[in-house]
């Protein structure tokens, strides 16, 4: 997240995701007598596509991963792909362009596409890396309609690869303790959680300033955690929102999306969330409020380092790198032929994406929408 101070790059420390039944994998051939343990020495080999701010965080992640390597890329710029083979020791054989892509399916050196271009072109080359025989990483949101969702899982499914999204801090410790405190009712029944996340943003040249490439303004980018952290944490899937649009204070740096918006969140149990995104201002919040005392962290939801306290004392949790630690966990899973865990398949970052749509319809209607 833009303007967001980028955090220091620790050793990775390991955190199980709970990998399920064994599966078998075509486009993991190369890889099928990995030792179980230590994977025969075997690493992931990930080919980034899109060399934006993020991919440089990923990569950067990667390096000191234990079980991945960067082993190839995909760019629109040659400057981009010179810099890179040489910072990453990238052969030419694996760098590709928009354009070339697909010939990455003849790549036995390539296990999976990590998807980091903008929110509008993630279907298109989610679909083209899994009809490459690839697996799957694309980050949030996952695409910009849920009907996309829908089409990238059946696509990959078709295709039999793997479909993840970036879904970070599931592998963060104090995030994973925030969905154990909520979910196992720690502080008895959640009344009220509020998640919000924000920051300035002035630059109208970017692509998330872009209605046509981001398909909206912070809640796509930033709303998607919180909606996220909302359902995690409580366990439940919301039933119905309300919404407001936030004043705009520029309006010709949002011409095209919002600057700021709220929602509500109504839960089967009773539970209310409540949460801002913006470009506004800089918020990264979380709070939960229950029958017997309260959890939250602030810093929550961005890089870290977080910061976290509940009704009877602080929370302490050791700095990871989150980058590392995602891809490190999910390589685990794809290297023992493993099926990933559903908390960060394609299907849920489709509930998601239902959700984005229904906070976007409540704001434009003034009505409370239905999600049931």
């Amino acid at each position: 997240m833009e303007n967001l101070s980028r955090r220091t790059f620790l050793q990775k420390v390991g955190l199980g995701v709970g990998a399920t039944a064994a599966l078998t994998i075509p486009a993991f051939e190369n890889l099928a007598n990995a030792n179980a343990h230590f994977y025969g020495g075997k690493k992931l080999n990930i080919a980034l596509c899109g060399l934006g701010r993020y991919a440089t965080y990923l990569a950067e992640g990667i390096a000191v991963s234990q079980y991945c390597r960067v082993a190839g890329i995909v760019t629109g710029t040659p400057a981009k792909a010179v810099e890179w083979k040489k910072m990453y020791s990238i052969p030419d054989a694996n760098i590709y362009n928009y354009q070339n892509f697909d010939q990455i399916a003849k790549n036995k050196d390539i296990d999976l596409v990590y998807v980091v271009l903008p929110n509008a072109m993630h279907k298109e080359f989610t679909i083209r890396a899994a009809k490459a025989g690839k697996h799957v990483i694309v980050e949030k949101p996952m695409a910009i309609t849920a009907e996309d969702c829908q089409e990238m899982i059946a696509v990959c499914a078709k295709a039999g690869v793997q479909l993840a999204v970036g879904y970070r801090l599931h592998f963060e410790p104090y995030n994973l303790e925030m969905k154990r405190l909520g979910q196992e009712k720690v502080f008895g029944q959640i009344r009220l959680v509020e998640a919000s996340l924000g920051y300035k943003s002035s630059d109208p040249t970017q692509w998330r300033h872009k209605k046509a490439l981001s398909g909206g303004g912070p809640l796509m980018n930033l709303g998607v955690y919180c909606v996220q952290c909302c359902r995690y944490i409580l366990g439940e899937e919301p039933v119905s929102v309300t919404a407001q649009f936030g004043p705009v204070t520029n309006q010709q740096l949002f011409s095209e999306i919002e600057e700021s918006i709220t929602w509500q969140l109504q839960f089967p149990s009773g539970a209310l969330t409540t949460s801002t995104s913006t470009y506004n201002c800089g918020v990264d919040r979380v709070f939960a409020g229950a029958d017997d005392g309260f959890f939250e962290l602030s810093p929550a939801i961005s890089y870290g380092p977080f910061r976290g306290r509940t009704s009877k004392g602080e929370l302490n949790f050791p700095e990871i790198n989150q980058q590392a630690t995602q891809c490190d966990e999910i390589a685990k899973v794809l290297l023992e032929n493993k099926k990933l865990p559903s908390h960060i398949t394609g299907e849920e970052g489709l509930k998601d994406m239902k959700v984005l749509q229904a906070v976007y319809k409540a704001a434009e209607t003034g009505k409370r929408v239905s999600l049931s």
